[in-house]
């Protein structure tokens, strides 16, 4: 069940980074970016970051062993992310990435998942 959770929260991290990728394409194609070449490699690594989150979903889906490293390591670096943006008031964005982190930490920290994933 742990394994399960986690797999959702990081999809739903990707998810999100998909859309805002998708957001950034928009804002191109009617003329909202003022710097075209940034907004397309925002996009660019928006969608590479989407990926990495859904393939890394996929693994702990599925048990496998090497998918909570990546995963782990996301969410270490999303946390300071998430207190950047709360301290700059960006609630919005900021709070729910902070739980998004710490349930997936937790989950993928669990004493089931590491039995689950450790066990030959």
């Amino acid at each position: 069940m742990t394994l399960t959770v986690a797999a959702a929260v990081l999809a739903l991290q990707g998810l999100t980074a998909l859309v805002l990728g998708g957001y950034v394409l928009y804002e191109i194609v009617i003329g909202q970016g003022e710097d075209i070449g940034s907004a397309f490699a925002l996009a660019g690594f928006a969608f590479a970051v989407a990926a990495g989150f859904g393939w890394v979903a996929l693994g702990t889906l599925r048990v496998l062993r090497w998918s909570r490293g990546p995963a782990v390591v996301a969410q270490i670096f999303a946390l300071p992310l998430a207190v950047t943006l709360i301290q700059s008031q960006q609630y919005l964005w900021g709070v729910p990435l902070v739980v998004a982190a710490a349930v997936a930490l937790v989950t993928l920290l669990a004493p089931p998942s590491t039995k689950a994933l450790t066990d030959d």
